[in-house]
């Protein structure tokens, strides 16, 4: 399996709004597991009147701690890459105090049929935003300009935001330094994560801030690990399949023998979605339920 250089150092605060580059603060939430790794880093642009991306969960502690630290300086946007309870949630009570409109792509792109729903990175099904954004558009405010860079994969409205003035992306959990990122079908996509990984490793850009976890320095070469680490993760799938028909709960010990038992079900789930790539590709076919789990076959 590919080795990707993980990032694990991350240095912050909890409860401070901490400068982390020229421009870009960020306050992180108090939601530490398995999915966030330390909480959900809510980034603040520019200053005076500022962007506020990814405000984080339905936390009060956290959403007044955003309100007082920037009491002096007025929010004009709030802006989500995508819909899970750990990124956009706290949109509303934030909106509510302090009228900014919302800027996203779009609502979950399949409302009620996904698995993720109840795990912790679950869908925030009542998150619509007020202005939906697409691949190029622009979102500015006073002294500051966000470019919109659509990253469908982890989810099909994940969209990451480039501050190209600084030379900086906002890459929320579509590339992260701390952990690969989970796909969850159906409206998890492993083909379109892999293309949407390819569309920013042709980028120029200097620096990822992810959500989640420290910033990515060198993202050409990072990315490329993340590429081959799928790719190999699809291969061994591939051949497990040659050896005969499988269901994804016979396949996940093989494939991740040193997985954390919490972390299990999101396996299984990324297994899914690299069968469904695999699938599209021709090679593999669904068979029956057997009431045991879903038979997967090798077709070549």
């Amino acid at each position: 399996m590919a080795d990707i250089p993980f990032l694990h150092t991350h240095d912050f605060q909890y409860g401070v709004i901490e400068p982390v580059s020229e421009g870009v603060r960020r306050l992180t939430a108090r939601n530490p597991g398995p999915f966030t790794f330390h909480g959900t880093g809510t980034y603040i642009v520019g200053e005076g009147e500022v962007a506020v991306i990814d405000p984080g969960p339905d936390d009060p502690g956290h959403v007044q701690a955003l309100l007082d630290g920037l009491a002096k300086e007025t929010i004009s946007h709030i802006i989500v890459t995508h819909c899970h309870q750990d990124h956009s949630p706290a949109a509303r009570p934030l909106q509510a105090a302090t009228g900014a409109k919302t800027y996203g792509f779009g609502p979950h792109g399949h409302p009620g049929g996904d698995q993720a729903v109840h795990m912790e990175e679950g869908i925030d099904l009542a998150f619509s935003p007020d202005i939906s954004v697409t691949d190029g558009d622009s979102i500015s405010g006073r002294n500051w300009e966000l470019c919109c860079v659509h990253t469908p994969g982890h989810t099909s409205n994940h969209m990451c935001f480039s501050w190209e003035q600084h030379d900086l992306l906002f890459s929320g959990d579509h590339v992260m330094g701390w952990s690969t990122t989970v796909i969850i079908p159906p409206d998890g996509n492993m083909t379109d994560y892999l293309t949407s990984l390819e569309k920013l490793r042709k980028r120029s850009d200097a620096c990822l801030w992810p959500t989640h976890g420290p910033p990515v320095t060198d993202p050409a070469l990072y990315i490329l690990a993340l590429i081959e680490h799928r790719l190999a993760r699809i291969k061994a799938i591939r051949e497990l399949l040659r050896t005969g028909t499988q269901r994804i709960n016979d396949m996940v010990p093989s494939l991740y023998p040193d997985i954390q038992p919490t972390l299990r079900t999101a396996a299984g789930l990324s297994t899914l979605a690299s069968l469904e790539h695999l699938q599209r590709l021709g090679e593999v076919t669904a068979l029956e339920d057997t009431g045991r789990g879903v038979l997967f076959s090798y077709t070549g």
